[in-house]
């Protein structure tokens, strides 16, 4: 629209990237399918894959990635989720973390709508839609697992548990969190004003 400024670039990848090499090792576990081995972890980051709007209203969706020397370097996307997603995780993941008793965290829909998903995980399968992820303490890492009903669970990947890796995910979190917030709220702005500028009446 002429005369509005732009939205401002979040660029979540540079500002969020933390490097697991001082960390205790982690993996990500691939399909039982798969003809490779579980991936080592030496990196994660969030990026903003998109921001778009869904049934009237501002939506983004962000993914959580790796990258691995066994990938060369190449990120590879874990979980994806909407922007209601990342603090609730990340106050699970702490919780699950200090308190070391797993923790079992839903995904609530809203209206139940199955064309809308909240979060979906790319480890087993081209995205593929959870409702419940447990996050199950061990003594170096945290596991993340997918609740799959009758069968039973399925895990993904391990986080460290050591606190340099929780205070620095914690800041990761906030960070992008603020950041995606912003972004809403600058979306919103705009669609307000596009939705009154096309109220006004010709001259």
């Amino acid at each position: 629209m002429t005369g509005t400024p732009a939205i401002t670039d979040r660029n979540l990848e540079a500002t969020t990237n933390i490097s697991l090499k001082r960390e205790p090792s982690c993996f990500a576990f691939l399909s039982p399918r798969s003809i490779s081995s579980p991936l080592s972890i030496d990196s994660i980051n969030l990026d903003l894959a998109s921001a778009d709007y869904f049934q009237g209203r501002a939506s983004l969706w962000t993914t959580l990635e790796m990258r691995s020397v066994i990938g060369e370097d190449h990120p590879l996307a874990l979980l994806g989720f909407d922007e209601t997603f990342l603090r609730p995780f990340a106050r699970a993941l702490i919780e699950a973390a200090t308190t070391r008793a797993a923790y079992r965290m839903t995904i609530l829909h809203e209206n139940r709508n199955p064309d809308r998903c909240r979060v979906v995980e790319y480890i087993t399968g081209a995205g593929k839609a959870l409702q419940e992820l447990i996050l199950q303490p061990y003594d170096n890492v945290l596991l993340i697992s997918a609740a799959n009903g009758k069968d039973g669970e399925e895990t993904l990947f391990q986080l460290p548990r050591t606190d340099s890796f929780l205070r620095a995910f914690a800041k990761i979190a906030y960070v992008a969190d603020q950041a995606l917030h912003d972004l809403l709220e600058d979306m919103e702005r705009i669609a307000r004003r596009q939705k009154a500028a096309t109220k006004q009446p010709r001259s």
